[in-house]
């Protein structure tokens, strides 16, 4: 049971990480965002518009992945403290729980790559 409990109170942790980092992503798109606003109103070009709008398109998908990670997140965490009132580790927590880390760990490679193209886009532009 002492460990059933650390299990998930480790997963507690590992959630409160994950919405910290998922906030800072979130702040970070709209610092992107902002700066697609300064360079559409710079660049008048075909060339230019259609590759910020291609970003545009690519940021505003990853904020609605954010706020799909953001809920999963809230919901597994429910099920967290339901459990943990239980007194109890359910299974289905633990594979929830890797499937979760799965998701955090693809949507920062996938974030990666997207900021890594954006600076080379702005470099090739600014």
């Amino acid at each position: 049971m002492i460990s059933a409990v650390k299990n998930l109170q480790a997963f507690h942790f590992e959630h409160r990480l994950w919405a910290n980092e998922l906030a800072f992503y979130a702040d970070e798109i709209k610092i992107y965002e902002h700066r697609l606003e300064e360079l559409v109103q710079k660049y008048h070009t075909i060339d230019v518009l259609s590759g910020l709008e291609q970003f545009q398109n690519q940021f505003i998908r990853q904020k609605e992945v954010l706020d799909a990670l953001k809920h999963d997140i809230h919901i597994h965490e429910q099920k967290i403290k339901e459990a943990l009132q239980r007194g109890e580790d359910a299974p289905l927590d633990q594979n929830n729980h890797r499937f979760m880390e799965e998701q955090m760990d693809s949507f920062r490679t996938i974030y990666s790559d997207l900021k890594q193209k954006f600076y080379r886009y702005l470099a090739k532009w600014i």
